[in-house]
């Protein structure tokens, strides 16, 4: 995924259509669910609906259909006829489960349309497929529906299916993992929404919301920073995790045990460990934490640290707030963020009444 810096660049050729950067960059826009390539006639997206990607089975992965003004996938001097063909039919019904017989029922040769796909797009026109019926089920999810429910609505009748495919997203296939270090990612829903964990048997490594804004980047940087591949499953971490915040969200469990594997700069590391410090139920300003780190004029770079935090609610970066007593900024929402105060809060009322 590219950085803020590729990000505003790659903006800015948007605004100017630039042909330049043709095949360079994929803009998803967030407010109409399509994504383009850089010379789109159609209206500008403002720069903060977003989401830039470096290939188009990243855009369709997170969700995203191709725009039919500039249509990304089969502009008609660049994709072939038989291209153009399969990819319009797989947009006529994205749940459908594509293979060799039906793209043969379209009299289409199945050998030649992977070769083809494969040429143009980098994957097979399964491959193709598969990415486009997986975004929708990241899409359902993102939009508060069930794990299972977007399992089903994307057309997978099994769990391992879903999960293989899952494993496209994070980046790494089981049989490809070898040696390497391999942590499991796993769904699963809370009352705040579904959220995301991975972790192994000895540690918890993330913990988001499944519609935090830049996820897959954060899952990219995790795997580069771990040196580990993703695959999805279960762990004794993660089943710990599930169960333990089973308990917060009942008000049952102030404190989390579940070990964890904070990776960050030394200077991140510090300000994770003075988030475990604020007591259930209280909140600290930025200026508040910076004094704790040691650092008081830090507090822009406490504030990055803090936005930094891949561990959602176990790391409680929601108990901080601006000086004023505004909620400040919260990367899964300032909605959640007062319900997480508001629900810690209460808890404690409800101990010092008993």
């Amino acid at each position: 995924m590219p950085d803020a810096q590729a990000s505003r660049e790659y903006y800015q050729a948007l605004l100017d259509q630039n042909p330049d950067y043709m095949g360079v960059f994929y803009v998803g826009v967030r407010t109409t669910g399509v994504f383009c390539h850089s010379i789109c006639p159609a209206r500008k997206p403002k720069y903060e609906n977003c989401e830039f990607f470096d290939s188009a089975q990243q855009a369709l992965l997170a969700g995203f259909r191709p725009c039919k003004r500039c249509r990304p996938l089969s502009h008609p001097n660049q994709t072939p006829p038989l291209v153009q063909q399969l990819v319009a039919a797989v947009e006529a019904n994205p749940e459908k489960r594509w293979r060799s017989e039906d793209v043969r029922a379209l009299h289409a040769d199945a050998s030649t349309a992977r070769r083809q796909f494969k040429r143009r797009f980098g994957m097979t026109f399964v491959e193709y497929a598969r990415a486009r019926r997986l975004g929708l089920a990241m899409k359902e999810i993102r939009s508060g529906g069930t794990v299972i429910d977007a399992q089903l609505t994307s057309g997978y009748e099994s769990g391992s299916g879903f999960r293989d495919a899952f494993a496209r997203i994070m980046g790494s296939a089981p049989a490809r993992a070898g040696d390497q270090r391999v942590l499991k990612a796993a769904w699963f829903d809370t009352a705040l929404g579904p959220m995301v964990a991975m972790g192994d048997d000895d540690a918890l490594y993330l913990l988001e919301f499944v519609d935090r804004r830049g996820l897959e980047r954060e899952v990219e940087r995790l795997r580069l920073k771990a040196g580990a591949a993703v695959i999805p499953g279960r762990s004794a971490s993660i089943d710990r995790i599930e169960a333990e915040l089973g308990r917060y969200f009942a008000g049952e469990l102030t404190a989390f045990e579940t070990p964890l594997a904070a990776l960050g700069t030394p200077f991140q590391q510090q300000v994770w460990a003075e988030l475990c410090k604020i007591p259930h139920g209280e909140t600290r300003s930025y200026a508040e934490l910076a004094a704790a780190v040691g650092n008081p004029a830090a507090v822009r770079a406490v504030a990055q640290a803090n936005g930094a935090n891949q561990l959602a609610i176990v790391i409680p970066c929601h108990r901080v707030i601006n000086a004023s007593g505004a909620l400040g900024g919260y990367g899964g929402g300032l909605t959640r963020k007062k319900w997480l105060l508001d629900h810690e809060r209460g808890l404690i009322q409800k101990r010092l009444i008993e």
